[in-house]
């Protein structure tokens, strides 16, 4: 046994702990013939920083690997990053813009050799603050989803799709970053609501007769509209479909159609139709019998105006930004005549109507996003999807919280094709080569492309990358080694959970359960665990623009890891959001200076490690009660890990710790195992709660690793001689055979007893050195014979001394504990007059605030009107002030 010191240093113990569990490759420890149990992280970008959601998430998955591994699995932690291609070409592309250099003035490869130059010097930050965090991962099998195998498999599943006809090109609308110069995802799109306007227009008939009203919030695309659509229920507008409309500027002829997107309750119920720069207009445009190779496109790749196809638009426009032409465009249409002004309240001509208008934005670049219409890759994400929503609905993958399973269906049985391609250099390039006469040949390598095409004939090379969502959707399979290894028969396939936030459900997970089905005939994992966000302490969002972000590193310089992780887990509640509670954090770190005290005080009483898994033999009472209080909390521990149930696991092993044993069992021990002056108690009782007690901290060790396994280590090496860390130790056993019902009884009675005393004592202000004789009446035979086994504990804990005969006269407290009364004469000790005079005022003041309160919270007005947390603490308050009249009334009522 090591001596502990006497202050709990978390930075000094994290860091010798985490490197050498890692030098001693103890986070994949070699099983052979264990059940392997296998987790993948979801890759954090090579460019990013440990936040509080990879702080939640990551603590998470700790929790149930080091239990998986505790448990004897062959326990893994698939650990990686990915390539993250818009972000990381960003930040490379910033760097060269330091020096006054830009992308463009290197070759493709140049470029993207100063990428990995980057990815290696200082890519990857995140993964050594994981460990900081004590992220029990496969590190010496650390992935990337760049790295050559991973590249592998991505060429094969690109070819294999592209194959069975799920992979193809397209010409259709895109979110366009301009920017960026890509098009992005529909998930990659921020909707913020900003100030803009509604202009009305007048589209003249072509034969002069009049004019339709038809109304934009940007006015710069009508410069491609290709029709005006109303509702054929619309009897206003019933003479004019099929005639045609003369656009001002460009003076293009287009037609009035019919299509439901029109609604006659909207405006003029009249809508013009830009298929190529609108994704409804899209839509309408496709019905109308318009392919997409004749839409017109009125912008380029940064949002310019460019010649349409007709060449209508006028010379002076060309070249413009789209904002800038917008300016110009609506001046031009209020020259002639063309703009309907809007009329304020006061009657006041203005060109517009101001309006919130809900705009696309891109959450990397943060520029306005434009649909524009461009050639790219497609996967037929609807063919793909069916078995991943029947993979559900069977139960072949649950979901967790269930609530989710209803997001999931709707957005997976509604899904759009899938855009798979990037205008970026970096990431993995499409596998595809164009000839001159438009044929394109995919195949895994350039050779067997040109073995296709034939000799003599010209490819060039797509020149897209793919989405980096597409390579990670690969991730629980690729990591392993496919398609070179049988990743099925290493029994790692299907993943036995998976645990990511829920904002990244339709990014990650889905395509993870449609490519692993798609290609291992399996779905990925077993079980889908989806966590909520960490948000400020008042409720919101955290974001840097609020300055509300709160750094994980900081609060394991301040608290420690553990305490960090602790807080995690207990707030973590299947899937709700979690409120960021700094002083909880402290409340979980003086949980850890409470368990450190507790072996300390261990160590100076000759308690020490444990030499069996299974419970010491034991006659006393309170020894048998501890062993079984150990053994229903690993039942409880289980069973709420079995369940994902964090937030419950991490209760039970505190309540276990903090209260059973360091605030009862350890106080209850004393007499048993400390003698006089100092020297520690021998016999066989002592013996015996020595073994007993180092028993069932060995058991707090382990159930409590999981959550906090810097401290938890430590404390098992301190302890005594090991033959293994504490990492690799053996899970509790929760053997049903040790709980003892008369034992539980037994020390349940006295905890009571003892818990009445004191509170009787505080309340009624008796000063804490003062001993009181204490009588019982109505005891029954088992009372009493508990009386005498217990009358050291009692003694000492609540600082009574038995008592026989009739009991004094004068004022005594009374205390009845099932079926017997016990009485404590306060004698001198207290002036119970003054006593009685100040717990009625203390309990007239408490139910005057309680009144106060309950009138406010039934004050219609108040609760509806005030802001909910004032509402919430009222009623917290109110709670308060209920249980302290209570309290107060029965202190009174127990006075004789």
């Amino acid at each position: 046994m090591t001596e502990l010191p006497k202050t709990f240093d978390p930075a000094e113990i994290e860091s010798r702990w985490y490197g050498h569990w890692e030098d001693k490759g103890l986070f994949a420890p070699e099983r052979p013939g264990a059940d392997p149990w296998t987790l993948v992280n979801p890759p954090p970008n090579v460019t990013g920083s440990l936040h509080i959601g990879h702080a939640l998430d990551n603590t998470l998955q700790d929790i149930l690997v080091r239990h998986a591994r505790l448990k004897g699995k062959d326990a893994r932690w698939v650990v990686g990053t990915d390539h993250a291609g818009i972000a990381t070409q960003m930040v490379v592309e910033r760097q060269l813009n330091a020096v006054q250099q830009k992308r463009t003035d290197f070759t493709r490869e140049e470029f993207v050799a100063k990428v990995w130059e980057w990815k290696e010097e200082s890519g990857g930050e995140i993964t050594q603050q994981l460990r900081r965090l004590g992220c029990s991962m496969d590190w010496a099998n650390e992935r990337f989803t760049m790295d050559e195998g991973f590249s592998k498999a991505v060429l094969k599943v690109f070819v294999e799709l592209h194959k069975q006809g799920l992979i193809y090109r397209d010409k259709r609308l895109v979110n366009w970053d301009s920017k960026l110069g890509t098009a992005i995802s529909d998930l990659e799109v921020e909707t913020k609501d900003v100030k803009g306007s509604f202009w009305r227009l007048r589209y003249p008939l072509e034969d002069g007769s009049g004019f339709i009203e038809v109304a934009t919030t940007r006015p710069e695309t009508m410069l491609a509209d290709m029709a005006v659509a109303v509702n054929a229920s619309d009897e206003r507008y019933t003479a004019l479909v099929g005639k045609k409309v003369r656009l001002p500027i460009t003076g293009r002829l287009i037609p009035i159609i019919t299509d439901d997107h029109a609604d006659p309750e909207l405006g003029s119920g009249a809508v013009k139709i830009t298929p190529g720069h609108d994704f409804n207009d899209f839509e309408v445009g496709g019905r109308a019998g318009i392919e997409a190779r004749d839409m017109l496109n009125m912008l380029d790749a940064k949002a310019r105006i460019t010649q349409t196809a007709d060449g209508l638009i006028p010379e002076d426009l060309l070249g413009l930004d789209r904002f800038e032409a917008r300016k110009v465009i609506v001046q031009r249409l209020k020259d002639d005549g063309v703009l309907i002004p809007h009329l304020d309240k006061e009657g006041a001509e203005h060109d517009a109507e101001p309006r919130t208008i809900a705009t696309p934005f891109g959450d990397r670049s943060g520029e306005v996003i434009e649909p524009w219409l461009t050639d790219q890759w497609y996967v037929d994400a609807a063919t793909l999807a069916k078995p991943a929503i029947e993979a559900v609905r069977s139960g072949a993958t649950r979901i967790v919280p269930k609530s989710w399973e209803k997001t999931y269906f709707n957005w997976m049985e509604n899904i759009q094709p899938w855009c798979v391609s990037r205008q970026l250099w970096w990431g993995h390039q499409i596998p595809a080569w164009f000839a001159q006469d438009g044929s394109i040949f995919v195949a895994e390598s350039e050779a067997e492309a040109q073995a296709a095409a034939g000799e003599g004939v010209a490819l060039t090379r797509d020149p897209d990358v793919l989405d980096t969502w597409f390579s990670s959707a690969l991730w629980p399979f690729a990591t392993m080694g496919w398609p070179d290894a049988d990743v099925k028969a290493s029994g790692r396939y299907p993943n036995d959970v998976l645990i990511s936030g829920f904002d990244i459900l339709f990014f990650w997970d889905a395509r993870m359960m449609m490519q692993g089905l798609q290609f291992l005939g399996e779905v990925p994992f077993k079980t889908l665990y989806l966590h909520g966000l960490v948000r400020a302490s008042d409720g919101q969002k955290m974001s840097k623009s609020k300055g509300n972000v709160v750094n994980p590193l900081g609060l394991i310089d301040k608290y420690g890891a553990d305490a960090l992780r602790f807080f995690m887990a207990a707030m973590e509640s299947q899937g709700r959001d979690i409120k960021m509670d700094e002083k909880r954090i402290e409340g979980y770190r003086n949980f850890a200076t409470k368990l450190w005290n507790a072996a300390r005080f261990c160590q100076s009483n000759g308690i020490a490690a444990s030499t069996t898994l299974e419970p010491p033999p034991a006659e006393l009472a309170v020894n048998r009660w501890i062993i079984a209080e150990t053994v229903a909390a690993v039942q409880a521990l289980d069973l709420a890990l079995a369940d994902l149930r964090f937030d419950e696991a991490a209760n039970t092993i505190y309540q276990f710790t903090w209260s059973r044993f360091c605030d009862w069992y350890l106080e209850l021990i004393k007499p048993v195992i400390q003698g006089e002056g100092g020297v520690p108690a021998t016999g066989p009782g002592a013996e015996e709660t020595r073994a007993v007690a180092g028993w069932v901290l060995d058991q707090i060790l382990v159930m409590l690793h999981p959550f906090m396994p810097f401290i938890t280590e430590e404390l098992w090496s301190k302890m005594g001689p090991r033959d293994h860390e504490l990492i690799v130790a053996a899970w509790p056993m929760a053997d049903a055979r040790a709980l003892d019902p008369q034992a539980a009884q037994e020390i349940d009675w006295l905890i009571r007893l003892v818990s009445e005393v004191r509170a009787a004592r505080t309340e009624l202000n008796v000063p804490p050195g003062a001993r009181l004789p204490i009588h019982v009446r109505d005891a029954s035979g088992e009372t009493a014979a508990r009386l005498v086994r217990q009358e050291a504990a009692l003694a000492r804990l609540a600082r009574v001394d038995q008592a026989q005969g009739e009991v004094p006269a004068g004022g005594a407290l009374q205390i009845i504990v099932d079926e017997a009364t016990f009485v404590l004469p306060l004698g001198d000790v207290v002036d119970l007059d003054a006593e009685k005079t100040r717990l009625t005022k203390a309990i007239a003041a408490a139910e005057k605030e309680r009144d106060g309160l309950a009138g406010r919270l039934g004050n219609p007005s108040f609760v509806e009107r005030a802001k909910p947390e004032a509402v919430e603490k009222a009623r917290a308050d109110h709670a308060d002030k209920a249980a302290e009249a209570e309290r107060l009334s029965a202190a009174l009522a127990r006075l004789g």
